[in-house]
């Protein structure tokens, strides 16, 4: 039997295994617990992946209960498949309860649907699928699990301060064909003091803010009613000013509406406040055109920015920026310049953290097998291999890129409203990840 008629076979069960998942709310919660530091969520998530890995016959190990990894096969090297089972944060309305792995229409609504827990289960079913088909890897075939992915990577970090680092490997965190190259990502603080507007907006440096929220000292109501009208925005206006955008991953800010820029591109015609003129005058464009640093390389093509959170309350503000940026970008100058700017505007800026690019040759063998994987189940040979301005696990890896599970020409809905993923993709994925580890583990 061929390994996509296994797949198939199996998919029923896939799809409840998937379910059950998906229906945890595994959004960090910081706690001092040391059994679930991250909160019950996350760990109930983890133990979840590895009850089943156990249940499949495979072996598996928990770390610290902050990460864990269900192995197969026997060998020196290891392959590494990089997952997570942490989520963003399900705001805004959504079409069905975003913890309930609905199925409708050929799809699976769920926060986590496509980053990463569907795929997460994909992977793991892809490894069943190899053992039911009786196949040995010659390499251990770990499947990692991560649970901190979407905030400090501090899962990730713990594992491979206990556990060996594999060989080589990839994350189904991202795209097909194949990713063999990421962007840099860089989270920016810039502080200093504000007027008495209260200002909150977004709460993730990794999320376009869907929300806005203003309560100005002076009422503005006519005002910010016109504004709505002629901006073609959703809002509402009572004790707080609220405007409503579109969330989308940080990566590419233009798939989303920022409420946040977009309120203080209101206030900012209406009263004096050095965070809502900064944003409103150098911020409101993502490739920072607007102020003349944008920058962009070939092959990793623009340096973007999401202007992510504001905090405005009792006189002092926090906006926190998230930059993706790719190789070859002076990061010296563009700070001169930048700090200069901020400064203007009596604003202080602090880099909080930073990821250099991660690439790996197109012409890799891990990159070529991958590739070919996807190119025996799709028939597809002109979709060119990609860079992206997402951070995967794959750069936790000294030789890892990023592999599935969107297709393309799919839409991207990865932290947004909605999120989902099409039932017919991931059965498809899971064959593809499937074939391309038996060609790596042999």
């Amino acid at each position: 039997m061929e390994i996509l008629e296994i797949v198939k076979k199996n998919k029923k069960e896939m799809l409840e295994d998937m379910q059950g998942l998906l229906r945890i709310d595994s959004t960090l919660v910081e706690t001092d617990d040391p059994e679930a530091p991250f909160g019950r969520g996350i760990r109930e998530s983890l133990d979840y992946v590895l009850a089943l890995g156990e249940k499949m016959g495979f072996r598996v190990k928990n770390v610290n209960n902050v990460a864990g990894h269900v192995e197969y096969g026997n060998g020196e090297e290891i392959i590494g498949i990089l997952c997570h089972v942490d989520v963003v944060p399900a705001q805004g309305n959504w079409k069905y309860p975003p913890f309930s792995g609905t199925i409708s229409e050929g799809r699976i609504y769920s926060r986590g649907a496509s980053d990463d827990k569907g795929p997460t289960i994909a992977a793991l079913y892809a490894l069943k699928a190899l053992k039911d088909l009786g196949f040995e890897p010659q390499k251990r075939v770990r499947l990692i699990i991560g649970t901190d992915e979407e905030s400090h990577w501090r899962g990730i970090k713990t594992y491979f301060q206990e556990c060996e680092m594999p060989d080589f490997g990839f994350s189904p965190d991202a795209d097909f064909p194949v990713i063999y190259g990421e962007k840099g990502i860089m989270s920016i603080d810039v502080t200093g003091p504000a007027s008495e507007l209260f200002f909150h907006a977004g709460d993730r440096y990794n999320v376009v803010p869907d929300e806005a929220r203003a309560k100005p000292a002076k009422d503005l109501k006519a005002e910010f009613l016109a504004y709505l009208e002629e901006a073609g925005l959703k809002g509402e206006c009572g004790e707080e000013m609220i405007i409503y955008g579109k969330a989308a991953h940080a990566m590419e800010p233009e798939n989303g509406v920022n409420a946040l820029v977009k309120m203080c591109e209101f206030l900012n015609r209406h009263l004096e406040d050095s965070f809502v003129a900064f944003v409103a005058e150098c911020l409101t464009d993502s490739r920072f055109r607007k102020i003349k640093l944008d920058f962009s390389d070939p092959e990793m093509k623009d340096l973007t920015v999401n202007v992510a959170f504001l905090e405005i309350k009792d006189g002092k503000g926090r906006l926190g920026l998230n930059l993706r940026y790719p190789i070859n970008w002076d990061k010296e100058s563009f700070f001169k310049e930048f700090g200069a700017i901020s400064e203007k505007y009596g604003l202080e800026t602090n880099v909080v953290q930073n990821q250099p690019p991660h690439y790996v040759d197109k012409n890799d063998l891990l990159v070529k097998t991958l590739h070919r994987a996807y190119v025996h189940y799709t028939g597809d040979e002109k979709t060119p291999l990609l860079t992206i301005g997402g951070g995967t696990y794959a750069r936790a890896l000294k030789k890892g890129v990023a592999f599935g599970p969107t297709f393309p020409g799919r839409e991207e809905v990865a932290h947004q409203v909605d999120e989902y993923i099409e039932i017919e993709d991931i059965v498809l994925a899971t064959a593809i990840m499937a074939r391309a580890v038996r060609e790596l583990a042999r």
